[in-house]
């Protein structure tokens, strides 16, 4: 015969009307206890009689709930976490099994399942850690529970990497008053590592600004300034790193390359349009953006990967046009609700002018300026300007790849010296090519050696890069 077990309220039931059907007791009394109507009472000594024990089992007890899940989708799940979406934070892998493999089930659905597999959500918090890694170790038989607290504590410890504390700050007023930047080198896509440089906003958390580059460069920077100049205008202050990268400065000062000086270069940009810079070595003086970077890295990696991306051009492309609107969709908050410190967006040639590479150059016995291994004239009005041999200028290269130089008070054009050419004027037909007469700006922009000399010795002396 089948054991029959009860729960603790069905077996209060059964003895309470065991003792009144064996005993003859006093029903009221029966009522009385156990908080039910006489009528309920006449039912259960009829059930008693009729199956005893087993009639005070529920009706429901094993049966499945209707609006329960197959045990097929629980096992769907794991393997599409295994194998598929397997370093998905928990909430982006729900968001993604909705979107693209049709499966909608609660957040708790998911980690329960998971956690009962094993599994840990990348992004759990200390915690949650530690109790993962307390089970983990109790079946282990690593530890038990005839140990003290802090004998468990001490192993446990030992098996979970200690965090750096990240203390609170306050955020700023205005949209636009402080924009942290930040570089993040990490195997964004394909096999090489990859730095996605990044800008955003502390009093709305808006990624106002991202760009891939093979590293942390210059160029990676001036892109992503181009694209906050462009869409918002010209904020308020940056704050970002002070690390090597950004105060490159060569031992040997003739093979000093100013495109390497990432940070005064950018510096010198931002005093041309009014922006303070401020640096900190302090990862915890940004916490905004070092905890962005590590949402990228639990989102941006895995949609990447998704969507086949395995280029620079490709990655900037979804990074700009779908990952960083859902992004801010996601977790910013409306800039248009509050103030903003942006000013008026300038115009596309300042822009292009002023997000330039500066180079100090001397002219050699040829006329000519070496820059990135091939050899330059200056020009101006298509008339070739010729200059003392070792006369300083600046080589300027714009945003768009233009180059010009700036010698004392004027600004040439630099035109590429092709020395391997040969062309006879007797023998060779002559083409006229009509060219595109090149936009000069005038030297309003301080475009003088001497002043972007200083900016230099004051960045790498005195840390004063704006």
């Amino acid at each position: 015969m089948r054991k029959v077990e009860l729960r603790m309220n069905e077996r209060e039931k059964y003895d309470v009307i065991k003792e009144l059907v064996d005993h003859n007791g006093n029903k009221n009394r029966a009522c009385k206890k156990l908080g039910i109507s006489r009528r309920q009472v006449d039912r259960l000594i009829i059930k008693y009689k009729e199956k005893g024990k087993a009639g005070f089992v529920h009706g429901n007890r094993q049966r499945k709930p209707k609006n329960a899940f197959n045990n097929s989708i629980s096992k769907d799940i794991i393997t599409l976490y295994n194998n598929k979406y397997y370093d998905f934070n928990f909430n982006h892998f729900k968001e993604f099994i909705k979107k693209d493999e049709n499966i909608n089930v609660s957040y708790d659905f998911i980690y329960k399942t998971l956690s009962r597999e094993g599994i840990l959500s990348p992004k759990a918090i200390k915690k949650t850690k530690k109790e993962f890694i307390k089970k983990q170790l109790l079946k282990e038989k690593k530890i038990n529970n005839d140990m003290s607290n802090e004998e468990i504590e001490i192993i446990v410890n030992h098996e979970i990497a200690l965090e750096d504390s990240h203390p609170r700050g306050e955020k700023p007023k205005y949209f636009g008053e402080i924009i942290e930047q930040d570089g993040s080198i990490h195997n964004w896509f394909g096999d090489k590592k990859s730095c996605l440089h990044l800008a955003i906003d502390k009093a709305t958390s808006n990624v106002v600004g991202a760009y891939f580059d093979k590293q942390e460069t210059l160029n990676g920077y001036y892109n992503v300034l181009y694209q906050i100049l462009t869409n918002y205008g010209i904020p308020y202050k940056f704050l970002t790193d002070n690390r090597t990268v950004f105060n490159y400065m060569s031992l040997n000062p003739d093979k000093r390359t100013s495109d390497k000086d990432v940070l005064t270069q950018y510096g010198y940009a931002c005093k041309q349009l009014g922006i303070e810079l401020e640096t900190t070595s302090v990862s915890q003086a940004k916490g905004l953006i070092e905890r962005t970077n590590g949402t990228f890295q639990g989102r941006l990696v895995q949609e990447l990967r998704l969507n086949g991306i395995n280029t620079i051009e490709e990655a900037n492309k979804y990074l700009i046009d779908v990952f960083v609107p859902n992004f801010n969709k996601r977790f910013a908050i409306d800039y248009k609700k509050f103030p903003s410190a942006f000013e008026d967006s300038p115009s596309e040639d300042k822009i292009n002018y002023t997000l330039a590479v500066l180079t100090p150059r001397k002219i050699d016995n040829g006329n000519s300026i070496k820059y990135h291994n091939k050899y330059y004239q200056p020009y101006l009005d298509n008339k070739i300007k010729c200059f003392i041999p070792k006369t300083e200028c600046l080589v300027i290269k714009a945003f768009n790849g233009d180059l010009l130089v700036a010698i004392d008070k004027n600004v040439y054009e630099l035109k590429e010296l092709s020395r391997n050419e040969r062309f006879s004027k007797n023998l060779d037909e002559i083409v006229e090519v009509k060219e595109k007469k090149k936009y000069i700006p005038p030297m309003t922009h301080p475009w003088k050696i001497e002043y972007f000399k200083k900016q230099l010795k004051k960045a790498h002396t005195e840390h004063v890069y704006a």
